[in-house]
């Protein structure tokens, strides 16, 4: 990790903090790499069962890119397009992770920095949170969130706010669908404790190929994702967790999960 991502791990929960508060936590090229490997450490440690992704202070969760350190680092035009699939890359990792990631918000949520938010499974914002695709007012269009944009809500809302610019509340964006639950910002750090046990105490494995199936299915035409899903039962009723869970729940006891996600 560098200066500007902190990557902190309690029990099974991985905290990945954008450390920028100066600048809004706004995303340079290396913060994009830092996150990136934040969440493959996360990965490579198989007992992580949530990560948590927020920003530094009380301003802002990421008001997107750092439109400074972007201009300069764009002199070599083929080196700079490169760098801007470090977001792409980033999304991927997390889907890929394995593990479930919940956003922590507060403050400014806009441009590459809603998009991060609305690439987590859940989103829980402090009801000062503020959500926003400002590209278009600029001469740009926040092309690179377009997938977890329309993963998190209907395409029509998602296009208004693409070609009007306009920022949204945390209790609008609830309202809308892509934030899951609005609280004041004294209790954020407890809600997403709760939801965070809530999810830990589920089946590691259970989670992992659930997951990975939810988002398979929504990539999918009906019959490719019943045809997948249909699969996906088999499999997991081989799992050494479904034999727990059965096994506990006839012997009216709490189930006693294996840790490791592999």
């Amino acid at each position: 990790m560098t200066s500007s991502v902190r990557w902190e791990r309690h029990g099974h929960v991985v905290t990945v903090t954008i450390d920028r508060p100066q600048r809004r936590n706004a995303m340079s090229f290396e913060t994009l790499q830092s996150l990136r490997d934040g969440v493959a450490r996360a990965r490579a440690e198989s007992d992580v069962r949530l990560l948590v992704i927020t920003g530094a202070g009380d301003k802002a969760f990421c008001a997107g890119a750092d439109l400074g350190g972007v201009r300069g680092e764009e002199l070599d035009a083929e080196a700079a397009h490169e760098d801007r699939g470090r977001l792409a890359e980033l999304f991927r990792t997390m889907w890929s992770s394995g593990i479930p990631t919940v956003a922590k918000v507060h403050g400014y949520a806009l441009a590459g920095g809603f998009g991060l938010a609305m690439a987590c499974d859940i989103v829980i914002a402090s009801d000062d949170a503020v959500f926003g695709t400002p590209e278009v007012g600029v001469g740009l269009w926040p092309y690179m969130i377009t997938v977890p944009l329309l993963r998190s809500m209907p395409p029509k809302v998602a296009l208004e706010l693409m070609m009007t610019g306009r920022r949204v509340g945390a209790v609008e964006a609830q309202r809308l669908g892509f934030v899951n639950e609005v609280v004041a910002p004294g209790e954020l750090d407890a809600a997403v404790d709760r939801v965070g046990e809530q999810i830990v105490a589920q089946s590691p494995t259970a989670i992992r190929l659930g997951r990975t199936s939810f988002y398979r299915a929504l990539d999918s035409s009906t019959e490719q994702a019943l045809a997948l899903l249909q699969s996906m039962l088999s499999v997991a009723t081989t799992t050494a967790d479904a034999s727990e869970g059965v096994a506990a729940f006839a012997e009216k006891r709490t189930p006693v999960w294996k840790v490791s996600r592999s």
